[in-house]
């Protein structure tokens, strides 16, 4: 797949694309619907289109972190549904300014040479969200391009939304996050050097920033690793504590992944850390040796879900 981060020097080969339009944070089953619309639809490269970055970060930078996914992870997940091009839309002032009109004439026609598009039900556009799928057509049959609406799905009668996917890791409910997503929710990232503590324990433990991303529930999860650079790349089990470390007062957000029978430097790897069963709540213990009873109580545990 081809990232498009610069869509002002786009190569002409690259225009005429057939490309579907959205956010698609966690890349859900709702989104994986649009994608196959699209990709019915593709007699050209097929490509995605999206924005970083995402609008809500921008209109609303006081906010808790909300994203699912990061570019990174989102970029992972569209290739391995089979997308040819992704362009990523800087969302700045001036975009955020364009009527629907212009975002139509500017970014689609002008920078992109879209040949069709393919959005959600609920897709808005152009400045105060004034643009939505019917006037998309008006403006496609007016500039040129076609214009697909993809219907929202459901699963158990419940539409799927990045925000009913957000209140059920909030929930440390993974499996149902899973079932909406079509994949378990991952966390993304490089390896950092954290205190080594879990060393010290006999459990080592690979440390990652969750800064930005949307934090499920606080907790010891069952988790699926797959290191994506380095060394040691491939897949594994493992257990995983989400939060802040009570047990040595600590106060930022991290995750930190014991990986099952892993011998080897993970440092400054790029990991992805499935989240697939909640265990237990964070707790601060009365002793190092009650929290590495519960640390072989959890790993026991873990091993017997991912079985």
């Amino acid at each position: 797949m081809r990232i498009h981060r610069d869509i002002r020097y786009l190569d002409p080969a690259d225009r005429g694309a057939t490309a579907a339009i959205g956010n698609f944070d966690g890349v859900h089953l709702g989104h994986q619907a649009i994608l196959k619309v699209a990709a019915s639809a593709a007699k050209a490269p097929f490509g995605v289109v999206t924005f970083e970055p995402h609008p809500r970060e921008y209109f609303s930078k006081s906010d808790e972190p909300f994203r699912l996914m990061n570019a990174d992870a989102k970029a992972s997940r569209l290739a391995k549904l089979g997308v040819d091009h992704l362009f990523e839309v800087a969302f700045k002032e001036a975009l955020a300014e364009l009527s629907p009109k212009e975002f139509a004439q500017h970014i689609l026609v002008d920078r992109l040479g879209l040949a069709h598009v393919t959005v959600g039900s609920d897709f808005r556009f152009g400045k105060d969200r004034a643009g939505d799928g019917d006037m998309l057509k008006a403006l496609g049959e007016d500039l040129g391009f076609g214009v697909t609406v993809s219907e929202l799905i459901e699963t158990n009668g419940i539409e799927v939304s990045s925000t009913r996917i957000r209140q059920a890791l909030s929930d440390g409910r993974p499996e149902d996050a899973a079932a909406m997503l079509g994949h378990w929710h991952r966390i993304e990232g490089v390896v950092v050097r954290g205190d080594q503590r879990g060393r010290e324990l006999g459990y080592p433990t690979a440390n990652m920033m969750i800064t930005g991303l949307h934090r499920p529930k606080f907790g010891v999860y069952a988790v699926k690793v797959s290191v994506l650079s380095g060394e040691n790349v491939g897949d594994y089990d493992g257990v995983a504590s989400l939060g802040i470390r009570p047990m040595f007062d600590g106060d930022v957000p991290n995750l930190e992944t014991y990986v099952f029978d892993f011998k080897g430097d993970l440092y400054g790897a790029q990991l992805s850390v499935a989240l697939v069963g909640y265990l237990r709540p964070e707790e601060k213990f009365e002793s190092l040796d009650e929290l590495i009873a519960q640390m072989d109580a959890d790993s026991a545990r873990a091993r017997e879900i991912l079985a």
